[in-house]
């Protein structure tokens, strides 16, 4: 037997999943030797250090070659897991290279420049299960556009509506959080700011010349210096060597450049939370319908492989609806802790930086299970218009009073019409009639053509255009 510190026994809707892979403590352990690599490749191309020195680092960042275990326990004495890493890190390249292990910038810098490597990562592979969603619903949309069924509104029978509206309905939604996601995706910046965001220390190496460089480009002690007793910066000569750092290191690591260190302004976080927990909301829309409809005493709807129970053995379960829905109950609760770090004191705040570690691979490894989910959800759905046309009969006509009441007013008025209709409802709740031989009983209606008024497959309004125009999104 073996044994897993972070198994995913309690996360069927997580577990096993391309998300999970990405977010784990091996992914968030090679994003952050990724970061420290890419900040020594950026030192070396603003001359900052040697050539070969990036390349040592470069090649020593393997996760492979250090104890996340070990790494996780060291971590409690400095409260964050980078202090350990740039030891070990350190330690693991040549010495000439280890001066410029994590020269200039603080934890912080690495462990949010690994965070959005890992979101980035953990993205591209949700927006790919949405866009394949996306496309299931689009077939199913499309397959179903004049498919006729009941409209639900605070449970009980509405008015006649499309299964095809629905399915377009879904696929908007994904659509929606295809988008929210992709621009954050294209947003998602690298950090680096030193110790207070001033990236004073880069400019400190700069300053004490070219023995630590190879290349063109260092400072001279001059250039970005404080001018003596004026405690104001004097101005940069050349451009700023803050600011071209800042700029390799973005292109380093493939991630936008900030126009700010964003050490505590938040908003990259809390745009991401966002957009995670719409995402999940969205395709609990799907699931909630899923769920409803898939009920044995409805039936319209059914997942292609429903799982199974421990003690029954004729059910199946809509299992990805149930683990979807899961996920957009908890979603919310996460991107609100994610939020409320945005209240963050100081240049680097106690607690609301470090709560957000566990918050946001929990978001992401929820929303990125719950895409796959979704995802198979759709590709395997099984429609059963029979049951739906069955179901429009129910009310024995009732579901189309609205269209009746409109059809009825010229001939008798508003007032009238509603009160004719009201009592021919109570009759056909009390004796089992239909609405048209009900209402064929009154004079006042003679010559009207009952049958065709009460069909509900002849009222569903503007459902196949509306269906067309959802599907036209791409």
């Amino acid at each position: 037997m073996t044994s897993h510190e972070d198994a995913g026994l309690l996360a069927p809707g997580s577990a096993g999943s391309p998300a999970e892979a990405a977010t784990g403590d091996a992914a968030f352990l090679q994003a952050m030797l990724d970061a420290e690599a890419a900040l020594t490749r950026a030192q070396a191309a603003c001359g900052l250090a040697p050539e070969d020195a990036a390349r040592a680092v470069t090649e020593a960042a393997d996760a492979r070659r250090f104890d996340v275990r070990d790494l996780a326990l060291r971590a409690r004495s400095g409260g964050n897991p980078v202090i350990p890493l740039v030891a070990d890190l350190t330690a693991a390249v040549p010495r000439t290279a280890a001066e410029y292990v994590h020269r200039g910038a603080t934890s912080q810098d690495i462990l949010d420049t690994a965070a959005m490597l890992v979101a980035a990562r953990t993205l591209d592979l949700v927006l790919g299960d949405l866009g394949r969603t996306a496309e299931a619903l689009a077939r199913t949309a499309r397959a179903h556009r004049d498919t006729v069924m009941p409209g639900r509104t605070l449970t009980q029978h509405a008015v006649p509506t499309t299964f095809g509206l629905k399915a377009a309905g879904w696929r908007s939604l994904v659509l929606d959080a295809r988008d929210r996601l992709a621009a954050v995706r294209s947003t998602l910046p690298a950090q680096l700011g030193g110790a207070a965001g001033t990236l004073a220390a880069f400019h400190a190496w700069a300053d004490a010349g070219t023995d630590d460089a190879t290349g063109p480009g260092t400072g001279t002690g001059t250039d970005d210096a404080a001018a003596p007793g004026t405690g104001t910066a004097a101005p940069s000569r050349g451009g700023d060597t803050g600011l071209r750092l800042a700029a390799a290191y973005a292109r380093e690591t493939g991630l936008a450049e900030p126009a700010l260190p964003w050490h505590t302004l938040r908003t990259p976080v809390a745009d991401l939370a966002g957009a995670l927990a719409f995402t999940a909301g969205a395709l609990g829309k799907t699931a909630a319908d899923v769920l409803t409809l898939s009920r044995t005493e409805i039936g319209e709807l059914g997942e292609g492989s429903g799982g199974g129970s421990s003690a029954m053995p004729h059910k199946a379960n809509p299992v990805r609806a149930v683990l979807v829905a899961a996920a957009a109950r908890r979603a919310p609760a996460l991107a609100a802790v994610l939020h409320g770090s945005m209240a963050a004191e100081d240049e680097r705040p106690a607690g609301a930086w470090h709560a957000e570690w566990e918050t946001l691979r929990d978001l992401l490894r929820l929303v990125g299970g719950a895409t796959r989910d979704a995802a198979e959800l759709a590709a395997g759905l099984r429609v059963h218009p029979v049951a739906m046309r069955e179901h429009l009969g129910l009310t024995d006509g009732l579901i189309v009073s609205e269209r009746l009441a409109a059809a009825l007013a010229p001939r008798l008025g508003r007032a009238r019409a509603k009160d004719v209709l009201a009592r021919a409802a109570e009759r056909v709740r009390a004796e089992g009639a239909t609405l048209a031989d009900v209402l064929a009983e009154d004079p006042g209606l003679a010559g009207l053509r009952l049958r065709e008024l009460t069909d509900p497959t002849r009222c569903t309004g503007s459902a196949g255009p509306l269906t067309d125009r959802a599907l036209d999104r791409r």
